[in-house]
């Protein structure tokens, strides 16, 4: 006899060995100007209020937004805008290289400031899982042992290794950094090898693309695709956000402007059909106990309804709106849907 609708949650029979995989917004917009950071964090808390979640993390940046002598500075006013994000908004900050000088200072500061307010911290180019571990030890120095890292993969030598540094522990997700990749090729890489249509087509850029995206889901982390620098061409950012999400495995991607968020959004989630889908096969999966059904025709088990449980999983992340069946399964006090 079919179970009951409120039976078994279905984070809890599908996940499987997945079951601690991150799930993250879709979008990580960075800022490191004041200006533009106080701004991105109010812009952050309005989508939040439009889509009933907080759709994309706000990244605070030091590596690009410090003045060179005035990293202190900087770092102190993170803190600041960290502090002063509405409760329950995501903001991480990115701080320098860990060879750089101001590394320890920046995580002194900004951990030691507004750890319990952080997400996450961003690391920039790491190059193996040395790195990581001077990163995580580090936080742990400031107190936040329980922080994730993000990464960032930026040389030929850290796609090499990025499968030794996904597996770290503390890691939660690998971005790639599309221009120092290339620049890093002395080069080698023509310079639109960073454009928005031929980061898709030069095949050393498409190679370090697979593989950081691979190593990530091999391990449970969250691959975040480059810049498109092109902020101007909303068409452009569409075009390079779908192909991130559909043919190249990431699930999230960075925006360095306003105008790239909600191309980004649209690009990473499932549509209507999708949705509609997804929720009618998982729902016939649960009232039957989640043994195979038959669904158009077509025979499922519990492998395609996992795939169809992290297609809701990616709208509920996206801001989409969901049957009332499957906005129950997201609903608070509900089981765990990561």
């Amino acid at each position: 006899m079919p179970a009951a609708a409120g039976s078994a949650h279905p984070a809890q029979v599908l996940l499987g060995a997945q079951a601690g995989a991150v799930v993250l917004p879709v979008c990580d917009h960075y800022s490191g100007v004041e200006a533009r950071m106080r701004k991105s964090l109010a812009l952050q808390a309005e989508m939040a209020a439009e889509f009933g979640a907080c759709v994309f993390d706000v990244t605070l940046d030091c590596e690009d937004g410090a003045p060179v002598g005035g990293e202190a500075e900087h770092a102190q006013l993170v803190v600041e805008l960290a502090r002063g994000a509405a409760a329950g908004l995501r903001v991480g900050a990115r701080v320098h290289p860990v060879d750089h000088p101001a590394f320890e200072a920046d995580v002194a500061t900004i951990v030691g400031g507004a750890g319990d307010r952080l997400a996450y911290l961003m690391v920039p180019k790491v190059e193996t899982a040395a790195d990581v571990a001077r990163a995580a030890a580090a936080l742990d120095a400031a107190g936040a042992s329980a922080l994730p890292l993000h990464v960032l993969i930026e040389s030929p030598l850290a796609v090499h290794h990025a499968f030794d540094i996904a597996a770290h522990p503390r890691v939660q997700s690998l971005s790639f950094g599309l221009m120092d990749f290339v620049s890093a090729h002395a080069g080698a890489i023509p310079a639109d090898g960073m454009g928005a249509q031929g980061q898709f087509s030069h095949p050393l850029v498409v190679r370090a693309k697979l593989a950081i995206a691979s190593a990530a889901h091999a391990h449970g982390k969250v691959p975040s695709h480059c810049v498109v620098t092109e902020f101007g061409d909303t068409e452009a950012m569409r075009q390079a956000a779908r192909r991130a999400a559909r043919e190249f495995g990431y699930t999230r991607m960075w925006s360095i402007h306003p105008n790239q968020i909600r191309p980004i959004l649209e690009a990473f989630a499932p549509d209507e059909a999708q949705i509609q889908t997804a929720t009618q096969i998982v729902a016939s999966a649960q009232d039957a106990d989640w043994a195979p059904i038959s669904f158009d025709g077509t025979l499922h088990d519990r492998a395609s309804y996992r795939h169809f449980w992290q297609v809701l999983m990616r709208a509920h992340a996206t801001g989409r709106a969901l049957p009332p069946r499957a906005a129950a399964w997201f609903t608070a006090g509900d089981a765990a849907t990561t």
